[in-house]
């Protein structure tokens, strides 16, 4: 958290501003120089203020109330990177919700792997009316992700996520698995 910082000068100092009739007045002095020590840290961080709203150089606690601020999908529990990314991202991500992309890239953002999604919907173009409709008549929607060591809220974590990124109407299913291992490669 941030505070007073012992020995944080102020990037305006009080006394300098007084009338002249002040600046060899010791108790003048002293007054204005512990207000310069309780206003420093406000004015450092007015001075960096542009940098409270980058994502990648604020920090960590602001980050995290800042990903509320814009709707960023976290739970708190992201690493560090994974949180400064889901922030970054927030605006793109309202951009395309509803979306298969804007739905993998959230759930991307959230476990850090992409994910397998079925669905039933479809597009097509034809110059003959009354054609066939593309995709399943019955609309649905199938997330699968598959992680190293799931852990027991992973599934819950993913239905929340897939609940508030897919299409309203939509109705969907979700599971979580564990990846297979690929030999490596000598």
């Amino acid at each position: 958290m941030r505070g007073s910082v012992d020995g944080l000068g102020s990037s305006a100092p009080i006394g300098a501003m007084l009338p002249a009739v002040f600046a060899d007045d010791d108790l003048a002095q002293r007054f204005v120089g512990g207000l310069d020590e309780v206003m420093a840290p406000i004015l450092n961080v007015l001075d960096c203020l542009p940098a409270y709203f980058d994502p990648a150089l604020a920090p960590v606690d602001f980050t995290r109330w800042l990903a509320g601020w814009v709707g960023a999908e976290t739970d708190g529990t992201e690493p560090e990177a994974r949180l400064r990314a889901a922030v970054a991202a927030a605006a793109y991500l309202h951009r395309v919700r509803g979306t298969r992309r804007g739905l993998a890239e959230a759930v991307r953002l959230a476990f850090g792997v992409e994910p397998e999604i079925e669905e039933s919907g479809g597009s097509a173009w034809s110059a003959r009316p009354l054609g066939p409709f593309p995709g399943d008549a019955r609309p649905h929607l199938h997330v699968t992700v598959r992680l190293p060591a799931p852990g027991p809220a992973d599934e819950h974590r993913l239905d929340a996520l897939v609940a508030a990124a897919r299409p309203a109407h939509m109705p969907y299913t979700v599971k979580v698995t564990v990846a297979e291992r690929t030999p490596e490669k000598r």
